[in-house]
């Protein structure tokens, strides 16, 4: 088999240890092997580093295992050649495994080119991607708590979400702060809060805060209204930092908009989980499948069997589905219309899945050419 590096490294990275192993040689007879075990703090990574450079090492694979890889990859990156490997991709054969032949075996595959690299973005794009992930969680919490002020109003029988469509929008947070301060609103205050369109639904509202509202209720309102208040704060704080990043890369942003369905937010997460240079991905088709995004590929004696999506970057996926909900609930636009088709057919959850993965099909060849969106005439 050709050898394609002449000196390279392959590194068993687990939480307390790296099991770190050299392979040296032009040819499989003058092949020599040294292997060397590795503490995982800071001062131990640089001895590490040290130790390649010593034995002249230019390029180095390792597993991608859970988060253990983060700090070696970023103290070794700009000194060697690194893949990252799909830990399932680069399965040793089964007995005799030991720390030690996981990173003999690692180095051989890549002595061999036979690892295909994971895609790990610039440290920009890593720490967007930070922001946005964590951004998700608190709109995630945040959520909750909005949901478990709504089963406390539900529960004292005040009936505000059935006559207003956001219960904390501008007029809902009015009334609420008014309900948590007195613990009842009266039908003339009501008039105050409400914004001048709901004027007619005065009564209406009136008659939905008449309620059983108690102290102990009143005591869970408010404290989950305070973390509402703090989460909003977090939330913002994380925006704006963001918006940094993402100044160098307004282009971009700005080209991703001008998809239906698409807002800042998804384009942040866009730009975070795959980069602004699609060469990192041979075709849209690679991509997609990455992403999670492509149909299973299951066949045996000539049947073809479950089709379901393949593992991939749930953070994108979702991003995406929800960017072809939005989408679904325009009008007459190209990808609505097809997602309606595909919904009357395949149901609405493959809809999404599909439109998703055309939107994100349509994303690579924007960001590859920089040109923006152009919705077709639809018929």
């Amino acid at each position: 088999m050709e050898t394609l590096y002449k000196r390279c490294a392959g590194l068993d990275v687990h939480s307390e240890t790296i099991v770190a192993c050299v392979l040296m040689g032009e040819s499989e007879t003058d092949l020599v092997k040294e292997t060397e075990t590795f503490p995982t703090l800071t001062k131990d990574l640089f001895r590490l580093l040290k130790w390649l450079e010593e034995k002249e090492v230019t390029h180095i694979a390792m597993e991608s295992t859970g988060i253990y890889w983060k700090p070696v990859y970023n103290i070794l990156e700009d000194f060697f050649d690194i893949t990252l490997a799909n830990a399932q991709r680069i399965k040793n054969v089964p007995g005799r495994k030991t720390d030690v032949s996981d990173a003999e075996w690692i180095a051989k595959l890549l002595r061999h080119g036979l690892i295909e690299k994971s895609f790990v973005p610039p440290e920009d794009f890593r720490n967007l991607r930070d922001l946005t992930r964590l951004r998700k969680k608190w709109v995630g919490q945040m959520t909750s708590e909005k949901n478990r002020i709504q089963k406390v109003l539900e529960a004292s029988n005040i009936k505000l979400a059935t006559v207003i469509s956001d219960v904390f929008g501008v007029s809902g947070r009015k009334l609420l702060e008014q309900l948590m301060d007195n613990g009842y609103i009266d039908q003339e205050e009501v008039g105050q809060k409400i914004h001048g369109k709901m004027a007619h639904k005065k009564q209406m509202i009136a008659d939905s805060l008449f309620g059983t509202l108690n102290e102990h209720q009143l005591f869970l309102i408010k404290q989950s209204w305070m973390h509402i208040i703090y989460l909003e704060e977090l939330i913002s704080a994380i925006e704006k930092r963001m918006d940094d990043i993402l100044k160098d890369y307004q282009e971009e942003v700005q080209l991703l908009m001008t998809m239906p369905g698409i807002k800042k937010e998804t384009a942040a997460i866009i730009i975070a989980e795959i980069g602004v240079d699609m060469g990192q991905f041979p075709t849209s088709k690679h991509l997609a499948s990455w992403a999670g995004l492509s149909p299973g590929n299951h066949e045996s004696a000539g049947k073809r069997k479950s089709t379901k999506t393949v593992k991939g970057n749930p953070h994108i996926k979702s991003a995406l589905c929800e960017a072809a909900w939005a989408v679904s609930r325009s009008r007459n636009k190209r990808l609505s219309i097809k997602y309606w088709s595909l919904a009357a057919r395949r149901g609405k959850k493959k809809a999404l899945v599909a439109i998703g993965h055309r939107m994100l099909t349509i994303v690579y060849h924007m960001l590859q050419n920089k040109e923006p969106y152009h919705e077709s005439t639809a018929n």
